[in-house]
């Protein structure tokens, strides 16, 4: 396959060119270069560089690349099997598209265990990416998120349980998928080759959940298990038994992830911890604190996995008088902290504000893309 006279160099800033196109993109950055030379061959980045938008037939991806269907077939498969592209049948026609960054190849490669990566570097690599200046912001920071905060449904307070809605309960949204498969943790994984153990002692398998056509992909190309509904639901109850936060696809209609989060490994909620960029589209409910009945024990902020809790004094130069206090701009409305009270001092109440939720992943992809000026 020839390269029109590009050196390799070329080839690969064509490709992460190619890559920043896309709604959630990937700033330039030496580091950048180094991952994608690690996952891909050359030929791959060329093609890669060459993908039209979204999912297109390898007719149109023939065109574009001047590669004959037999011969980029062959690479396609080589390349989805790695997770660089994602190919789906649609009324038996195959279409493919590019993986981006988020959701795609840097949690492929942490949702298994491929022997033929330097999984050590590149958990090097993905960890001084992500903390380059402009890329948590690139990944998280646009006004529609990629991600939301469900709420524990037994942290609601009794007087608005009624107003929760289906696309904000976890076992609802598990209950319609009616399955789906468990794969690792990628972030957890990836924090593993860093040396670096989760401070809440949260499991590393089966803990991530994907759904619908997500987890029919990720099933296939290998990179996960299938699972019933109550295997799980089974993972739901031991994610709240361990104060994780439940994260899935900002969007009303068939999401595709369940992440069960802690503060110290998730990328997301650590672009909140380290960052201070807000990643995740609180839930439409907020934390109430009855200070009557808060000791000020502390159990609540120790729970919580974005820090939105403190211990304040309420009579300053008096250590008895502390009272946990809120910050309602970081609060996920997840319900974590509730679980930890011993007093019954808190609750999930309705928050004042809607949350910004679109109806699918089509909605989302073009409204991110409209607020960065890629459409």
């Amino acid at each position: 396959m020839g390269h029109l006279g590009f050196s390799k160099e070329e080839v690969f800033k064509a490709l992460a060119k190619r890559l920043h196109k896309n709604p959630v993109g990937a700033p330039y950055s030496e580091t950048l270069m180094k991952i994608l030379k690690t996952l891909y061959t050359e030929q791959e980045a060329e093609i890669g560089s060459k993908f039209p938008g979204g999912f297109v037939t390898i007719d149109k991806l023939s065109a574009a690349t001047g590669i004959e269907t037999t011969e980029l077939k062959e690479y396609l498969e080589n390349m989805a099997n790695k997770g660089l592209v994602i190919d789906a049948v649609r009324k038996g026609e195959t279409y493919y598209m590019l993986t981006p960054t988020v959701v795609g190849f840097f949690e492929y490669t942490f949702m298994r265990v491929d022997p033929n990566l330097p999984l050590k570097d590149l958990a090097e690599l993905f960890e001084a990416y992500h903390h380059e200046p402009g890329v948590p912001e690139e990944f998280f920071g646009s006004p529609t998120k990629m991600f939301r905060a469900l709420p524990y449904e037994e942290a609601i307070a009794d007087e608005v349980k009624t107003e929760i809605v289906s696309f904000e309960r976890a076992t609802e949204i598990v209950k319609t998928a009616g399955g789906g498969a468990l794969t690792l943790c990628y972030c957890r994984h990836q924090q593993e080759h860093l040396g670096k153990t989760c401070q809440v002692n949260a499991p590393v398998e089966d803990i991530c959940i994907s759904l619908g056509g997500a987890a029919d992909w990720l099933i296939r190309r290998g990179f996960a298990r299938p699972a019933t509904v109550d295997e799980l639901l089974e993972v739901l109850a031991k994610s709240k038994e361990l104060g994780l936060v439940h994260s899935v696809d900002n969007v009303q209609n068939k999401p595709a992830y369940i992440c069960n989060c802690c503060g110290c490994c998730c990328g997301v909620l650590r672009a909140i911890n380290e960052h201070q960029v807000m990643s995740i589209e609180p839930s439409s409910f907020i934390l109430s604190i009855e200070e009557v009945k808060c000791i000020g024990c502390g159990s609540c902020v120790k729970r919580c996995q974005v820090h939105a809790l403190s211990l304040v004094e309420q009579e300053p130069g008096n250590p008895k008088s502390k009272k946990a206090v809120l910050n309602k701009d970081q609060c996920l409305g997840c319900g974590v902290c509730v679980s930890a009270c011993k007093k019954d001092a808190l609750s999930l109440v309705k928050r004042g504000t809607t949350p910004n939720v679109p109806k699918d992943k089509k909605e989302q992809m073009n409204l991110i893309a409209q607020e960065k000026g890629r459409l």
